[in-house]
């Protein structure tokens, strides 16, 4: 990519961040439309729960394929696909007839997601070659998710309560047509030197994991654990998670790099991801159907309700990446994951009917502050010590934990919730507290994890695989 002028390099960034908008937002503003979608649609809770996780799951299924793919044909290309793809989908969601179209329409957002925020990353990386501006640059794309949470409760309960569920996927299309014709005027396009190989056992292997997984989970309430169908989509994903494990040791550029998981800091990164981000998908999930079904709000004061959560996600999110520059990650991993369990011990406790507002926003304080200080730590964890040219992998792989956790979030929360808790409020409390211990067990993952896997002895098993990895790749080039 050739070297471009400060504004020129500044203008690039405020066009992948308009990629992340659209796509952050489409998450929080869908949670505040569950209830609507639901009655419009006559869904069940488990069709909600598709509704989400179609979207989640085809997302952590394809980053990392999407990832190597704009390395090989091209970034802005693969980009400017990406955001037809979302931006037709997202018109599609808007006109679905039933459930049935909204989740394949859905699934077909995921795929054009999948090729905007890691991708938008890449192009960012390679346009911000100092250090310094590369980490003010990524501050301000840390910095959008943040705004797109605060804002996304409030302008989907606008949206919902004035035009309805449809008009939040009307808010995708504009964004997406203009950040489409400013890509193709001021993006230039870049490859990677080598381009990692396509791994389609690999990919084919991590799709049966995620679907049959998350099949079986939403659909137990109804069907039963016992069910043949259900059995047999978690032997499925047994046998493809065994497959992985075989599998991808043989191959030259597997999807999923396993030697990375001999280092703590890693396999710690990827589980505290998944432990997060499955207890923000439970958040979002209970909160939304909690505030319009129990307590009777409108989308709009719901949204506001959140507002709390959102903001100081917003607020502690830079303070983290201050933390992890100045300390390391261990100080942020712990306050997160405290602040998580506290939140959901707190509500666990108390939840009722008639939950008084005072308890009930120090709870979103709480778990707000525990979610924006989580993010900074697990994506520095995740590359600590690796090569360089490792990396991207390495990030590639903890965002699709955070996928995969918030999938597992929804699926397992929304399996509690399923068995007949909205035939009164009373059955949708004594539900939900069960759903906010497993949350609260979300935030101490984080906690033992973050103390497991910052430590002294944590951060010399880094250093091991990456001389060893590095060694690997100098012996691999050698022999090319």
């Amino acid at each position: 990519m050739p070297d471009l002028a400060p504004r020129r390099r500044w203008l690039v960034l405020a066009i992948c961040c308009m990629s992340l908008l659209i796509v952050s937002l489409d998450n929080t503003i869908l949670n505040v439309a569950l209830p609507s979608i639901q009655r419009d649609l006559h869904t069940s809770v488990s069709g909600l729960q598709w509704t989400v996780d179609a979207y989640t799951l085809v997302l952590a299924s394809l980053l990392m394929l999407s990832g190597s793919t704009a390395d090989r044909v091209g970034r802005r290309r693969t980009f400017q696909a990406g955001l037809v793809i979302f931006t037709a989908a997202s018109l599609l969601c808007s006109l679905a007839p039933g459930l049935g179209w909204l989740v394949v329409a859905r699934m077909l957002q995921a795929v054009g997601g999948s090729m905007l925020n890691p991708v938008a990353m890449s192009i960012i990386s390679n346009t911000f070659t100092d250090p310094r501006e590369r980490a003010r640059a990524i501050g301000v794309w840390s910095g959008v998710v943040g705004i797109s949470m605060a804002a996304g409760p409030i302008i989907g309960g606008a949206l919902v309560e004035s035009a309805g569920w449809r008009a939040i996927f009307w808010i995708n299309v504009p964004i997406g047509l203009a950040a489409l014709f400013l890509t193709r005027r001021y993006v230039p396009e870049s490859r990677a030197p080598r381009a990692r190989r396509v791994d389609p056992v690999g990919q084919a292997l991590v799709v049966v994991l995620l679907v049959a997984l998350t099949y079986a989970i939403i659909e137990s309430p109804n069907l039963g654990w016992t069910s043949p169908v259900v059995a047999g989509c978690a032997g499925a994903a047994l046998c493809a998670l065994l497959g992985l494990l075989w599998y991808e040791p043989r191959r030259a550029d597997p999807l999923i790099d396993l030697r990375f998981f001999r280092s703590a800091p890693f396999s710690g990164a990827t589980v505290i991801a998944v432990a997060a981000f499955a207890g923000l998908g439970g958040f979002l999930f209970v909160s939304s159907l909690y505030l319009q079904d129990v307590r009777r709000l409108d989308p709009l004061h719901a949204g506001l309700f959140m507002l709390p959560m959102a903001v100081m996600a917003l607020l502690t999110a830079p303070l983290s990446g201050r933390m992890v520059a100045s300390r390391g990650p261990r100080t942020p991993l712990l306050l997160a994951g405290a602040a998580l369990c506290a939140s959901a011990v707190l509500q666990a406790l108390t939840y009722s009917e008639h939950l008084p507002v005072t308890l009930l926003v120090v709870a979103y304080l709480l778990f707000g502050t525990g979610f924006g200080l989580v993010n900074a730590p697990i994506t520095n964890t995740a590359v600590s010590g690796m090569p360089r040219s490792q990396a991207g992998v390495a990030a590639a792989v903890a965002s699709t934990s955070r996928q995969t956790g918030q999938s597992l979030g929804v699926a397992v929360i929304g399996a509690l919730m399923a068995g007949g808790a909205h035939a009164d409020p009373a059955a949708f409390t004594d539900a939900a507290r069960t759903a906010w211990w497993i949350i609260a067990g979300c935030g101490a993952a984080v906690l033992v994890m973050g103390t497991l896997t910052s430590g002294r002895w944590a951060r010399a098993t880094a250093q091991r695989t990456a001389k060893r990895l590095a060694a690997e790749e100098i012996k691999e080039t050698v022999n090319v």
